[in-house]
């Protein structure tokens, strides 16, 4: 399972990468407004900031919502870099972009997706990745994780080639149960990652260890 980062903060995009464990980047406009980033040059500035941290695929998504714009903007975004894949909405210009992004070579991430449905509209189109929004789904007590199965099972049957990049992860058991599933990506912010690394029995085992070490060499 791949592991992303969604966020716009470089300092934590920095910490992830640091960890050794880092595949990618997602964000978005709402990412971008959150660190002050605002302005088309001042964002396009700092996907290439990202771009120069990380090793893997950063996401960077369109603004427009019709063919032309997104086609437009796609384009200038997948000439930032080369690790840039153009990130565009699940709706039906989007679909459109998609295919036509993949048919010219260009990777893609679509989003805003919420059913077996679109998901499987978005693999036919050629996208790269399909992000469902697992969190979002939660939050209207529909189960998120059942979508990565549907999605799971539609693919697999098919051998469809784009993976499916859990979103709007909020916690650890939403990655554990991703993985059990088998998401190929997940995307979530640096708290969720870093409480995998977390169990008391590890701190208590560790307390022990180092308890028993200054016994010994006292």
């Amino acid at each position: 399972m791949k592991f992303f980062i969604d966020t716009a903060n470089l300092q934590q995009i920095t910490e992830a990468q640091d960890l050794g464990v880092l595949d990618g980047v997602t964000t978005n406009p709402s990412l971008m407004a959150k660190e002050g980033i605002t302005g088309e040059d001042n964002i396009i500035n700092h996907y290439k900031k990202i771009c120069e941290i990380v090793d893997g695929d950063v996401s960077a998504e369109v603004i427009a919502t019709d063919f032309e714009g997104m086609v437009k903007e796609g384009e200038a975004l997948a000439k930032l870099h080369k690790q840039i894949v153009v990130k565009v909405p699940m709706i039906k210009d989007g679909i459109k972009a998609i295919k036509y992004f993949s048919d010219k070579g260009i990777r893609t991430n679509c989003t805003l997706v919420f059913s077996a449905g679109q998901a499987l509209l978005a693999a036919k189109a050629g996208a790269t990745y399909v992000s469902p929004f697992i969190g979002r789904l939660d939050d209207i007590s529909t189960d998120g994780l059942n979508l990565i199965a549907e999605i799971r099972m539609i693919y697999d049957n098919y051998g469809f080639e784009t993976q499916i990049l859990a979103a709007s992860v909020r916690h650890t058991m939403h990655i554990i149960d991703c993985a059990k599933l088998g998401a190929d990506v997940m995307t979530g912010p640096l708290s969720s990652i870093e409480s995998l690394l977390k169990h008391p029995l590890t701190d208590i085992g560790l307390a022990q260890f180092l308890a028993d070490y200054k016994k010994g060499n006292s």
